[in-house]
């Protein structure tokens, strides 16, 4: 995981490629929404700020340090993209979201999950964009970028905002923590990574040894497999 200062601890710390491997989305498109990026239009150079407001400043060597907010944010931006919504569009629908409900990372919290319709309609006003606004429209595009996967797994604080993620499933013993690992996949009751047991599986092909090895439980091991096989598939 990415060194940061002790300030940082219980944010969970990603970099651009532990981000881009975890949500599965391009580096450089969680690169421009972080870091922001300059264009060159009829001879002049133009800068776009970045989309995400990242609680970590990025350092000049390694570029932007995602925080945890940050890693479920950029999964609800992809899914606009992902379903035909303009880039211009996806900047103007979570710069107005954010304003509109207060929060660096609007469309992950659970006041987006509860009322994304009536927030859509809000967030919308002033653009002509006719993919945006068929996400609020049309009921079976809403659902298919605002899906109830992308906030499955998903627990939430008193505050709204998303404390860890089961990324399999809450049946499943992995778990995305902030607080636990600096944020990095572990298995939830004796906090090894899942990095770890799958290497360990790779290196001896014995699940009933690792398991004795690491002194967790068959099922953690098996998960942590399954999770880290998904991730490379």
């Amino acid at each position: 995981m990415v060194p940061v200062p002790f300030l940082h601890i219980g944010k969970g710390v990603y970099s651009l490629a532990e981000a881009a491997r975890l949500v599965k989305i391009p580096r450089q498109r969680i690169s421009r929404w972080t870091r922001g990026y300059t264009y060159r239009y009829k001879g002049e150079t133009h800068y776009t700020p970045p989309l995400i407001a990242g609680d970590i400043a990025p350092s000049a060597d390694k570029g932007p340090i995602l925080t945890f907010l940050d890693l479920l944010e950029v999964r609800f931006l992809d899914a606009f993209l992902v379903h035909g919504v303009s880039r211009k569009a996806v900047r103007i629908a979570a710069l107005n979201a954010r304003e509109l409900l207060g929060r660096h990372h609007p469309f992950s919290t659970r006041i987006c999950k509860t009322d994304g319709r009536s927030i859509f309609a809000e967030i919308t006003k002033g653009t002509d964009d006719k993919r945006l606004l068929d996400v609020v429209r049309n009921q079976f595009v809403f659902v298919q970028v605002i899906s109830p996967s992308l906030y499955a797994g998903i627990e939430f604080g008193e505050s709204h905002d998303p404390q860890r993620w089961w990324p399999l499933g809450k049946k499943h013993v992995v778990v995305i923590d902030p607080q636990r690992g600096f944020g990095a996949p572990i298995v939830a009751r004796s906090g090894v990574p899942t990095k770890v047991l799958a290497g360990a599986f790779k290196a001896e092909g014995s699940v009933e040894f690792v398991a004795k090895w690491y002194e967790v439980s068959e099922r953690e091991v098996r998960d942590a497999v399954l999770f880290e096989e998904r991730l490379a598939a």
